[in-house]
Formats: structure tokens, sequence, C-alpha cells
């Protein structure tokens, strides 16, 4: 029976593995045929200039909404599989798609000049939720680097308790109903055992009578006690020889290991090769073993060709040339570059043509650099504006179409029609890594055999020619030479004011002064809001809607989660290297900081005013620690700089209680702070701010370069918040707690506002009487009262703040262009009626 329940369960295990396989497998696949339908699309749509606004916006919303459905199905394929080959094609496409969304974001933003978009109404047309355009976050941002940011979390909190600034997590206090159950329970387990023990002994007492009655009645002969001995021993010896039988059995039939490589049970194997990242070192085993065997197997064979291949080009040279060649050295290539199919005829009129072409491209370069400045002079500003409209909207050239089409043929031309039914456990193929390494052996056996057809060849210039292979030594310290003079040609680097310290030091020290600071465990989902369903409505109306906290969370996500996340993304996607938060006080900014550095795994530097105050005095110390944060940001990245309460860097006159410490000091460094920012470095500047009206505009937005503005929430981001906060902190919603109502009344308050009514109204005696006393609409209504709602002026003075931005005020140049066209069209349909 038990070797038919270990098939049973391995069998079982093995066919549920095979099936979330195939499962994610077609999940990749419908992502991958969605793709392949887009990027046709594109190349018949985008390509094309387009005069029609209206018409180049709803093909940019349906794009943009199409790649976030790839984008979800590939994230959930890639999480899933443990398939070590597919997970490689999958991130390079989900790569591609995630810059490819944010490309067109940038066009939308470009087309429509507001960073908010209101697609509720072609959502419609498409029969789509408004849950399709939430951008996931990949979990690989996390899970790949898990053990590095335990590490790292683990550093900061010692040096924080070395340095006196964190103190250890308290004791969870125990209330008074959890310290009742556990007393009950521990007093009736004493009882139970009690009652246990008291019951065993009397049975003993009644078993020892029993016994002494038989055998005062008839005593035990021997016969029957050797009987009852020689059954125990039989049985023993038997159980043991069926359970010796029956594990030979299994290892014969391969059910399970022998003894000496049992290292794990059934469960613990299935257990690694779920785990995506022991997957990945098993695989890694796999590819040295096949590495090797490759080398056993083929080595000799390919050493074999290389030799004769070499030795016939050096044969063929000295039939054409009269002599033997130099030797290529290891950085020129070595034999691979003797091993060309062209004569050295061929490459002699090869560079004579390329410098020939070379030549003509100046030339015709030259003549048209002429003609386009003579063009330029002779037009005016109006007539090329006119030429712009009259061609219209194009799409940018895009850096990532050429990664998810080239993502999408390797999947057509590997994994599409490949018959995967012998791979039942789908964790790697090793016919894909025999290809991938057969490439390293070659190249590791090609070096040995350089270094033997060297020495050949020096033989066969003795034998042969009577000479000795001088002038490859010469040409080794003539190139040595050259490289000599290339290394003091090599422009010096920024400026490093620490170059005696190491990393470690000063991550320590900006610990320690409290600049570096240990990020608050927040996910982008706990930023609850619900999506507008009345923005086109009102634009309709000519009357601009405020965004809702679904589009502020979007953002989020796109300017700052994704390209932190992937490097890729980051270095070919539009750069982003600042974002500014704005809005109310209680609107969520700080959490959302936290957010990014959750979803990232970023580090958090705080450089708010308050933080830096006296701890870097004077021009050279914020020099000094502008310089560290940034030394370190960009070699632990991603790393995120913030900026509380930023618009006092930039305010238009300094307090008397803060001319001591002056924080518009950082106001002069921080563009050079952003210059020394490349495209490869993950570090992102976060401000926020409650007031942004109190700050010089023109400094302010050349640092930030995108704002996003944080309205209080609407109604039915309100409900979606009471419900989510109320439940949160132990409340339970019935019939009595009227949530609508509550939505309805908290008109004007923030999410911190709900918040504290929440937790004001939920104490601990609260909680406990829960059961009795149910939760009802006024208990909430007299700690609302005492919070100070967000008014329409205050809400007002940020819309015209934001309208002084670029992006606000090419807003209203836009909507004054389009108002006096739709007038122009009236006016000229009366003229003909």
């Amino acid at each position: 029976m038990r070797f038919f329940d270990a098939c049973y369960s391995q069998e079982k295990l093995f066919t549920w593995q095979r099936e979330v396989a195939n499962t994610y497998n077609k999940v990749w696949t419908d992502a991958q045929k969605d793709l392949d339908i887009q990027l046709q699309r594109e190349r018949e749509e985008f390509l094309q200039p387009e005069k029609d606004r209206v018409k180049v916006f709803r093909m940019l919303v349906t794009s943009y909404i199409k790649y976030m459905q790839i984008f979800r199905n590939l994230e959930m394929a890639y999480d899933q599989l443990i398939h070590r080959q597919k997970r490689t094609v999958i991130r390079q496409v989900l790569d591609g798609v995630m810059g490819r969304i944010l490309e067109v974001k940038k066009e939308m933003v470009g087309l429509d000049n507001s960073e908010f978009h209101y697609i509720d109404k072609i959502l419609e047309d498409l029969k789509l939720l408004p849950e399709v355009i939430e951008v996931p976050i990949p979990r690989y941002f996390i899970k790949e680097k898990l053990e590095v940011l335990e590490q790292r979390e683990k550093i900061l909190d010692q040096i924080l308790l070395d340095a006196g600034l964190q103190t250890q997590k308290p004791l969870k206090a125990m209330t008074f109903e959890e310290a009742i159950k556990v007393i009950q329970v521990a007093e009736r387990a004493r009882q139970g055992r009690c009652r246990a023990a008291f019951m065993k002994q009397i049975y003993l007492e009644e078993r020892k009578d029993r016994q002494t009655k038989l055998q005062v009645q008839m005593g035990p002969g021997p016969d029957d006690a050797a009987t009852c001995i020689q059954k125990v021993w039989r049985g023993y010896i038997q159980r043991k020889k069926t359970e010796k039988m029956r594990d030979e059995e299994m290892i014969f039939l391969g059910m399970s290991l022998p003894p000496h490589l049992m290292a794990t049970s059934i469960l613990q194997m299935h257990a690694e090769q779920v785990n995506t990242l022991q997957g990945e070192v098993q695989e890694r085993q796999e590819e040295v073993f096949i590495k090797d065997q490759l080398r056993e197997m083929e080595g000799l064979s390919i050493k074999e060709t290389l030799q004769d291949q070499i030795g016939q080009c050096l044969t063929e040279c000295r039939h054409i040339i009269g002599k033997f060649p130099d030797y290529p050295t290891e950085e020129a290539g070595g034999s691979m570059a003797m091993l060309s199919l062209k004569t050295p005829e061929q490459v002699a009129l090869e560079l004579a043509a390329k410098k020939e072409m070379a030549l003509q491209k100046k030339a015709q370069k030259g003549k048209k650099e002429k003609e386009e400045k003579e063009k330029n002079k002779r037009k005016t500003p109006q007539k090329s504006g006119t030429k712009e409209e009259e061609e219209g909207w194009k799409m940018a050239p895009s850096n990532f179409l050429s990664i998810m089409e080239e993502g999408n043929s390797q999947y057509k031309a590997v994994w599409q029609n490949r018959d995967e039914g012998w791979d039942f456990l789908q964790d790697h193929d090793p016919e894909l890594i025999k290809e991938e390494k057969r490439e390293e052996v070659e190249e590791e056996i090609r070096v040995q055999v350089d270094e033997l057809m060297q020495k050949k060849l020096e033989n066969l210039r003795l034998a042969v020619d009577g000479e000795k292979s001088d002038k490859q030594k010469k040409g080794r310290k003539g190139e040595k030479k050259k490289k000599m003079v290339t290394r003091k040609k090599i422009p010096e680097m920024e400026e490093d004011l620490t170059p005696d310290r190491t990393i470690d030091s000063l991550y320590r020290e900006l610990a320690e002064e409290g600049l570096l600071i240990k990020a608050k465990t927040v996910n982008l989902s706990d930023y609850v809001g619900e999506y507008s369903y009345l923005g086109t409505t009102l634009r309709q109306a000519d009357t601009e809607p405020m965004p809702s906290l679904a589009d502020v969370r979007q953002l989020i996500a796109l300017y700052g989660i994704l390209p932190l996340g992937s490097q890729t993304v980051h270095e070919k996607a539009p750069l982003v290297k600042a974002l500014l938060l704005a809005g109310p006080t209680g609107v969520g900014k700080k959490m959302l900081v936290h957010a990014i550095c959750t979803e990232t795994g970023a580090n958090l530097f705080n450089l708010s005013a308050s933080n830096i105050a006296g701890k870097y005095p004077g021009k050279n110390g914020v020099q000094m620690m502008l310089h560290m944060v940034l030394k370190v940001a960009k070699q632990l990245q991603p790393s995120v700089v913030w900026i509380g309460d930023t618009e006092k860097i930039f305010s238009k006159a300094v307090p008397k209680a803060e001319e001591e410490n002056n924080p518009k000091q950082l106001e002069k460094f921080l563009p050079k702070f952003l210059k020394a920012l490349k495209a490869q470095d993950r570090v992102l500047l976060v401000g926020t701010t409650n007031r942004p009206f109190d700050a010089n505009l023109k400094p302010f937005c050349k640092v930030y370069q995108k704002i996003i503005l944080i309205p209080r929430p609407d109604y039915a981001s309100r409900f979606v918040l009471w419900k989510h906060i109320i439940l949160q902190n132990g409340g339970e919603i019935t019939n009595l707690l009227n949530i609508s109502c509550l939505a309805k009344v908290s008109d004007g308050f923030t999410q911190g506002h709900i918040v504290q009514a929440v937790q004001a109204v939920l104490s601990e005696l609260r909680l406990l009487q829960m059961t009795r006393k149910p939760l009802k609409t006024a208990e909430f209504m007299t700690s609302l009262a005492r919070q100070d709602p967000v008014y329409k002026e205050e809400e007002e003075t940020f819309k015209a703040w934001y309208a002084k931005t670029p992006l606000g005020r090419a807003r209203i140049r836009a909507l004054e262009g389009s108002k006096k066209a739709g007038k122009g069209k009236t006016n000229k349909g009366k003229g003909k009626n």
C-alpha cells in the first residue's frame, strides 16, 4: 500500500506542477499574440502623420490600454514560471513593454498638455473596467534582491540602535481579554494532565489485579512463553525485511533516490522547484554539468577543426604574400581575426571603398547644412509654424520597439511551435543550454589553440623562411605604448570630495546624522482611491476636473516605481530626475514617498529643511552633504532623495526664525545635483509641499520637471476610504453604520482627517464593546468635526498656482486655441447660410 501511496502522491505533485506551468505558458502565449498584433498596428498607424488630434489621442489611449493588458499578463507569467530560458525572453519583452508605456504616456502628455487623462468614454467603448489601466508593480523588483535588502535593513537597524536613533521594538502589550484566554487555556491544560495521570494510575492498578488473579488460577507454561517470544521476534524480522524490499523496489523503479543521494525529500525538492531563486541555482549547476559534458564530448573535434582552419589560412596567406603573416594578438581577436572568409586583396578593396563613401557623405552633409541654413534665413517663424501644422502629428522614435520586436521574433523562432511534451517538470531545456554553452567552450578552446599555433608558426618560420617572429614582439611593444598614450588622454572624472573614504563609512555617517532613514513598509495599493467617472463629461462642459486619487497612484507608479525598479527602463525611457508632490496637508504625500521605496527596495535620504538644520553648516558643508548623499545613492541604487516642505528652499523671503539655518542654501546646489545624475543612475529626487505658492516659480519648476497635484478625495474615494480604514482598525460595518452618509458629510476632509477620526473612535475599549454595541454613524461625526477641512479657497489657490506652471500654461493656451478654432468654424458656417 505504501508503494502505491508514494506513487500516487508523487504523480499528483508532478501533475500539479505541470498544470501550473501549462496555465502560465498559456498566459505568456496570449500576451505574445496580443503584442504581435499591437506591433503590427503601430507599424501601420504611428508611422504616418495625422492632423486630427482627437483621432491621434484615441490611438494613443487605445495602445496605452493594450500595452497595460500585455504588461499585466507578462508580469504574471514571469513571476510564476520557473523555466530559466523562458524567463529571460519574458524579461526582455517585459522591460520593453514597460518602457513603451512610458513613451506613449509622454506623447499623451504632450498632446493633451496635462498629466491627467480622462478616458472613461474610451473604456466604455472598449467595454473595459477602469482596473485595466491600473499599473501593476512587477514583483521581481523585490524578489530578485530580497537577500540584499534584508541584509541592508539589518545593518541600518544596528547603526540606528548604536546611534540611539531607534529603540528596540517593544513587546506587544496584551489586552485584558487575551490575558484571560491565556490563563483559561493553561488552567484547562493543567486539569487535563492531572485527570489523565489519575485515570492512568487507576487503569494500571486494575490491570495488575487482573494479572495476579489469572496467575493464581492457572500459571503460564514454558511452551506458551516460547511461542509468545517467537511470535514477537518473527514479526519484527519480517517487518524489517518487507521495509528493505520496498525501499529497494522504489529505488529500482526510480521513485526514490539511493540512501547516499537522498539529501532532500520529495516535498523539499518541489519547494526548491517552486522557488525561482533556488531554481536558478540548480540550473546554474546543470549548466556547469552540460558545459563539462560538451568539453569532453566535442572538445577534441573543435580543437582539430580550429587547427586545420588556422593552418590552411596561414598557408594561403604565404602563397599570396610570399611569407607567413604575423599571428594576431589576443586584443586584436586572435585566430578569429584570421578566420574571415575574405582574402587580403578583398579586404584592401573594401577599405578603399569605405574611405571613398565616407568622403562622399561628408561632402553631401556640408551641402545639406548650407542649404538648410539658407532656407532658415529666408523663412519667417509664422511660415514654419504653418508647415508643422500641415504635416500633422507623428510618433517620436522609440527606444523599446526594437527590444520588443527582438523578443517577439525570438519567441516565434524558439518557443511558439516548440514541442515540450517530454519536459514534464518545465524547469529548463538542456538543448538550449547546450547551444549557449557551445560558444563558450569554443572560445575557451580557441585560446588554447592560439597558444599552440603561435609556437607552431614560429617553428614554421624557422624551418621554411629561416626567420624569427620579432615583428610580433615589436608590435606588442608598440601596442603597449599606444595604450599608455591613450590612458593619458582619458578625461578626468568629476571631483571626488571623499576619495579616501569607503561607501560603508559614508553610509554609516549619513545614517547616524539622520539623513539616511528607514522607509516605512507601505505598498502603493494601500493608497486607496477610486477612479473618476465624470472627467470627460466635465471637460466637455468646459470645466477642468480635479484629478482623482487613482490617477495620482498611476502617475507615481509610472514616474517613480517602474524606472527605479528596472535598469533597462531607467536608461532608455524618458528620463525623470525630479518629482514634486503638491497638495493640502493630509492627502498622503509622505505615504507615497515611502511606497516608492517599499515597492522598489530603494534607500531613502531625508534632506528636508527641518532635518538638515545645523548638521552641515555653510556652503562647503552643504556641498559635502550633497556629495556624500549622491555618492552613496549611486553606489547603492535605487535611491530616493526626499525633500519635505521643499517650498522653503525656493521661498521668496526667509522667516527670521530660520535665518540661522537657512534652507535656501540648497537652491544653488540642487541643479548641479540633478546634472550629476546620468541615465544609468537610478536616483530620484522627490519633493513634497503643502504651500507651493510660497516659492519662486521659475527655479522651482526648473528643478522639478514633473509636478503632480494631489487633491482632496472625491465622493467615490471617500466612500472606499471610510470602509477600508474602519476595517483596517478592527471595526465592523453593520446596517447601523451608513458609509454613504459619512462620505457625504466628510466632503472637504482629506485622508489624514478620516484616519484620525476613525482612530479616535476605535479605541481598545470601543473594540471590546463591538459585539454588544455595533458602530453607529453619529460616533464619527464628533471626532470629524474637530478637524479643519480643506476649504474651496485653498483648493482654488492650488488650481491657480498649477495654472502658472509650464504644463498648466500650455494647457490654458491649448484650450484657448481650441475655443478660437471652434468660434471660427461657427462664424464660417453662419456666413455660408
